[in-house]
């Protein structure tokens, strides 16, 4: 039985995302951050160490929100805000552009994946993330995934195999990851020296706003399917 390759996409990126997850929990950002730590005294040489570990995140699997952290101990609020959001665009794109690649010729392992359990599961997961984009629409439902405190290359991958345009994702990220950078380089900016604790007290409070944010965002489309379900309910009965 032949397989679309919008599902191949799908089924492909799912596996993805259990990579990631299992990795981001494996992997601690620790040992760089001391190293970054021992060189900020020296603005050319940490402005060098923090693009390279920019675009080399996805490789460590490292979380934003500490790299921002560290921005803002190095360069302050005022230049390190900018400096993380520029970065965090720029290091979804790599992930975003692979996701999509190796989605596109997944195909037939998508077809050796389909039976059982675990295929079943895959394509349910597929079809849950496409009919949130579709339903959200593009820029909103890449702005809702980064308000979201989830690990930002699985939301990355989401996007890439739910046919949201580059430009869409680099939108929606600026917008989503705008409070998370602030916070964090404000947290930053104000340490002696750099945690790995993220947000620490920051953390909670600017979950639950970002949660408040993502719903309100949420609510117009959710509100228009209810309406889209309740008329076709009517229709058919």
């Amino acid at each position: 039985m032949s397989v679309s390759p919008k599902r191949g996409r799908q089924l492909a990126a799912a596996v993805v995302f259990g990579t990631i997850v299992v990795a981001s929990v494996l992997v601690s950002p620790g040992e760089l951050f001391g190293v970054v730590e021992s060189i900020a005294a020296d603005p050319y040489l940490f402005g060098l160490v923090v693009i390279g570990l920019y675009l080399l995140r996805p490789l460590f699997v490292l979380p934003t929100t500490p790299l921002a952290v560290v921005v803002g101990y190095g360069y302050g609020v005022a230049l390190g805000v900018p400096v993380a959001l520029v970065g965090v665009v720029t290091t979804v794109v790599p992930v975003f552009l692979a996701a999509r690649w190796l989605g596109a010729g997944a195909t037939e392992t998508a077809t050796a994946l389909r039976g059982g359990w675990f295929g079943a599961l895959l394509e349910r997961t597929g079809t849950t993330v496409s009919r949130y984009y579709e339903t959200a629409g593009p820029v909103r439902g890449v702005v809702v995934s980064r308000l979201a405190p989830i690990p930002s290359d699985v939301s990355t991958c989401a996007a890439a195999v739910s046919d949201v345009r580059l430009r869409e994702l680099v939108v929606g990220t600026a917008i989503g990851e705008l409070p998370w950078t602030i916070a964090a380089v404000v947290v930053g900016a104000s340490t002696a020296t750099v945690t790995t604790d993220g947000l620490g007290e920051l953390g909670v409070p600017l979950t639950v706003g970002c949660l408040l944010a993502a719903m309100a965002l949420l609510a117009g489309p959710v509100y228009r399917l209810v309406r889209s379900w309740r008329r076709q309910r009517t229709v058919d009965s």
